[in-house]
């Protein structure tokens, strides 16, 4: 009897770590994509760039995180500094003390260009080092080299005083925003719908409310922006052809990046789970990885990827990945391609044949030409296109 109790306790321990393995993804076991890519660079001497979107068919708009707003005129690399009154929150240059924040996600839609960046009221001014902030969304017109008619839409709610984790992705679908803000490193303030930290917004694109979020179809203590919450530090988003649904990635802790989709009222469960991931200092989160009352996600990262900005390919130059989803790996400075097909992923490859550095975002032109920059104070801007 002993014996067979042993022999079950064992068998359900193995189980269990079998299970679990299945769920997680490890980039190591990756192959190298065989397709032979041309890679150029297009700009130089970009500082800390963040976001990126095309304005037209020649020209990206680049932000940097220490404010400065960039376009580049992809055809021979010029670059134009751009004016704005954006009151981003600014840090030192310094590498070791410049933080997350600053002049964040940059999108071009119908004539307006809107913004994602950390934010500071006046009042809070005499805090030292400014460090009292929020994720805040914006929008101005691009006229004649500079933004005019700034306006802000949207701001995160409470201040905090942290650096760290501003998320920031924002897209638009229809008349609708959905951002990703951050949960300032503040852990379990993603699981109170009272504040934004740790949430999927929506708004519309002029800034008011949407009567049918969550908060108005039965979750009615939830602030009236919030989508969706238990959210880390979303760092990427795009829209699936597939299925028709937003998916965003996110950082996990030391362990557990993953990519999810936005889901009307849905908790993905940070802190009270952490994806497989742990504490920096190694200490455990979580017994359980997963909780069934959560969101599932599409694809979850151990070790981590340090993900980046996603984007579901689409143009004629790669037409072999039409569909797939190209993920940002800022940690391996390289970027992931995963084959979907019949909303599952069939195959996983590493497009890039050495480390590019701390990759943070990428574009895709009309064509299908891959662009990207990294994270750095001398960063370029890139070009993937297929070898002759």
């Amino acid at each position: 009897m002993i014996i067979n109790l042993f022999l079950l306790i064992f068998l359900t321990s193995f189980s269990k770590i079998i299970e679990a393995e299945q769920l997680y993804s490890d980039f190591k076991k990756y192959a190298k994509s065989k397709t032979q890519l041309k890679i150029t660079t297009v700009s130089e001497n970009l500082n800390y760039p963040w976001g990126m979107t095309f304005i037209n068919k020649n020209n990206l708009l680049i932000t940097e995180k220490n404010g400065n707003l960039i376009k580049v005129d992809i055809r021979n690399g010029n670059k134009t500094l751009i004016k704005h009154n954006i009151n981003s929150l600014k840090y030192p240059s310094n590498k070791m003390i410049f933080g997350q924040g600053g002049l964040l996600d940059v999108l071009y839609h119908k004539g307006y260009v809107y913004f994602s960046y950390s934010h500071f009221n006046k009042d809070t001014e005499i805090f030292k080092n400014k460090k009292y902030g929020s994720t805040a969304i914006g929008r101005g017109k691009l006229v004649n080299d500079e933004i005019k008619n700034f306006e802000i839409l949207f701001v995160s709610k409470p201040e905090l005083k942290t650096n760290k984790h501003w998320g920031s992705r924002i897209i638009i679908e229809g008349n609708y925003l959905y951002a990703g803000i951050g949960e300032r490193d503040h852990g379990m303030i993603a699981q109170d719908p009272t504040k934004h930290p740790g949430s999927i917004i929506r708004i519309k694109i002029d800034g008011k409310i949407p009567k049918d979020n969550p908060k108005f179809r039965g979750y009615s203590d939830w602030l009236p922006e919030i989508f969706q919450i238990g959210l880390r530090n979303p760092q990427g988003v795009s829209k699936s052809p597939h299925d028709g649904q937003i998916y965003f990635s996110q950082h996990g802790p030391m362990g557990g990046d993953n990519i999810a989709t936005v889901k009307f009222g849905g908790n993905l469960g940070w802190k009270d789970i952490a994806w497989g991931g742990k504490e920096y200092s190694g200490k455990k989160i979580s017994n359980e990885p997963f909780k069934k009352k959560y969101d599932k996600h599409l694809i979850t990262w151990v070790p981590s990827i340090g993900v980046g900005n996603i984007s579901f390919y689409k143009g004629e130059v790669f037409k072999e990945w039409s569909g797939d989803l190209m993920v940002v790996a800022t940690k391996i400075g390289n970027i992931i391609r995963l084959e979907i097909e019949n909303n599952t992923i069939k195959k996983k490859e590493l497009i890039l044949d050495k480390n590019f550095g701390r990759i943070r975002d990428l574009e895709i032109n009309h064509k299908g030409v891959v662009f990207f920059i990294v994270d750095d104070s001398k960063s370029n801007l890139w070009r993937i296109e297929k070898a002759n």
